[in-house]
């Protein structure tokens, strides 16, 4: 039975060059830990550690968990940031508003 949710972790830490050191230490997990996501059948994830992977690893828990792919990385990148965006201060979210607006209009 094929480990998804370790196949994708380790696809995108090493897109990203991450050892398994670095992504526990951003993830604030073991190297172990990710190691047993990574290697084990079937993994066993916290919900609270997978949120942080998550994070660290510019996707979504439900990316990292859909067993087909419904849901594209590209989404998965969008609502993370869209996460992001919602916990910023309104100034800084009327400066990308203003940033996405002109892009838009050179296109």
């Amino acid at each position: 039975m094929p480990n998804i949710l370790g196949d994708k972790i380790r696809k995108l830490r090493k897109e990203k060059g991450y050892t398994l050191d670095k992504l526990a230490e951003l993830s604030e997990s073991s190297k172990s830990y990710i190691w047993e996501l990574e290697n084990k059948n079937p993994p066993r994830p916290s919900a609270e550690k997978l949120a942080k992977i998550a994070e660290k690893l510019d996707t979504t828990i439900e990316f990292l968990l859909d067993e087909g792919e419904e849901v594209s990385k590209e989404e998965a990148a969008d609502a993370q940031f869209y996460r992001q965006y919602r916990k910023m201060d309104s100034a800084t979210k009327e400066k990308i508003r203003q940033m996405v607006k002109l892009w838009g209009d050179d296109a």
